[in-house]
């Protein structure tokens, strides 16, 4: 009862103090073994926050330091740990590494063989970094196996192709996201008909793929048409950081227009980064991530993954992914000694809905206690419109992914929950889940 009373004491002074800002900060208090913790969520939409015409990172002291890429294929990595560095920004001013990123994830690339976010997510989420880039600096062509993740990123989201207005949103609420653009310049000094060297504009109204990955920190909803050499009525542009050092641009910044073909459409942003306290351990088996989909073609189903406890501990919060919008979920814990179809009978540990896709860490309602040496399974009814297969899952794919582990994994999918498949031995493949856990006290 008290927690109740503080919770809402603590709602009503703070949505009083920040009305004027814009901004609602959304507080709750949960009870658990660490004691009492308190999640802080801004709260931002688009009746609260009239966004300016015109925005920009490095106003707020929030845009990070111009990287350099020079002839690596890292600029996914390079862009990814900048977008992490703004959201931080101006608390903590700390410089991630591109080369931990871009060498030490689970994937079968070189550095010169490019990357893209989904390979960022599957990094950040399975806890193998970010790393600093004074531990791990940039270009040498090595990188310390030892090193540890220096931050946790529990969510990250994938923005709705061209919702300009989302994109406004999020850059105003946390900081720098990751985009995609088609590049036909290799670096600073190339020359290319698309980009307006006096200007520092870009846009490309081709139908080529796009291939560069850069950071948006703000827009310009004036910025004059005339300005970008290619033929576009309308005004506007956001303002992007690229990876080509300070000689390209305005030290590192240049103008996409709002009609380029790419900007928006692979759109990432990484929206909870948080201390490397927050859980104590971490169950996984899906250390490639996303890379395919399962389902029944109706967007709904139910997937399941065992875990086995090493110690005596909580389960405190369950991950996943969102292959699209508007994804619906509940969540179960039982035995995984029993039958799956269990579940059905089950109490829901905790449930709701998800605005993007992406990867999600959702807390528990209750922790769940575990037996050392003893079962548990994590079941996970989830419903996404307009998804045929809802369910994310790891397998190699291609070359990027032939080393994927499907043998650390004890997965299964069921349409209704009352008859399960193997998803292993069936489909050769990981659902994608993890679970942290908190050491009993």
């Amino acid at each position: 009862m008290k927690i109740r009373q503080v919770e809402k004491l603590f709602a009503i002074v703070l949505a009083v103090l920040c009305c004027g800002l814009g901004v609602q900060l959304r507080i709750s208090l949960k009870e658990n073994d660490r004691g009492t913790v308190v999640y802080r969520e801004k709260v931002i939409t688009e009746e609260q926050v009239p966004l300016p015409g015109v925005y920009d990172l490095r106003q707020k002291q929030k845009a990070p330091e111009v990287k350099n890429q020079g002839s690596l294929g890292t600029c996914w990595a390079v862009a990814a740990s900048s977008a992490l560095e703004s959201v931080l920004k101006p608390q903590e001013k700390l410089v991630f590494s591109a080369d931990h990123m871009s060498l030490l994830n689970s994937f079968s690339r070189e550095q010169n063989d490019g990357g893209d976010y989904t390979m960022v997510m599957a990094y950040l989420a399975g806890w193998q970094g970010p790393v600093l880039e004074k531990d791990d600096p940039y270009g040498d062509g090595v990188s310390d196996t030892s090193l540890s993740a220096v931050r946790h990123v529990q969510e990250m989201q994938m923005l709705e192709e061209k919702d300009y207005t989302a994109i406004k949103k999020t850059v105003y609420q946390y900081g720098a996201v990751q985009s995609s653009i088609y590049m036909d310049m290799e670096n600073a000094f190339s020359s290319s008909v698309y980009y307006n060297q006096l200007n520092m504009s870009y846009n490309y109204p081709g139908e080529k793929k796009a291939n560069h990955d850069i950071i948006i920190i703000g827009w310009d909803d004036n910025y004059p048409a005339e300005k970008f050499n290619l033929h576009t009525d309308k005004d506007g542009a956001f303002i992007c950081q690229n990876s080509w050092g300070t000689e390209f641009g305005e030290d590192g910044i240049f103008y996409v227009s709002y009609e380029d073909a790419n900007i928006g459409r692979n759109t990432i942003a990484y929206t909870d980064i948080e201390s490397t306290d927050n859980y104590d351990h971490l169950y996984q088996t899906d250390l490639c991530g996303w890379v395919g989909q399962l389902g029944y073609g109706d967007g709904t189903c139910y997937f399941s993954n065992i875990f086995k406890a090493e110690r005596e501990e909580n389960i405190e919060a369950v991950g996943f992914y969102a292959v699209g919008p508007d994804t619906e979920y509940s969540i179960t814990v039982m035995d995984g000694e029993k039958d799956l179809s269990n579940a059905l009978l089950g109490e829901v540990q905790a449930s709701g809905k998800l605005e993007n896709a992406g990867y999600y860490t959702v807390q528990l309602d209750r922790t769940v206690e575990m037996e050392a040496q003893k079962k548990y399974a994590v079941v996970i009814k989830i419903h996404t419109p307009g998804e045929s297969y809802p369910v994310a899952t790891e397998y190699a794919a291609d070359e990027a992914t032939r080393e994927a582990d499907i043998s650390d994994g004890d997965g299964y999918i069921s349409h209704n929950g009352a008859k399960w498949t193997g998803t292993e031995t069936e489909y050769g493949c990981n659902v994608c889940m993890k679970l942290y856990t908190g050491e009993k006290k």
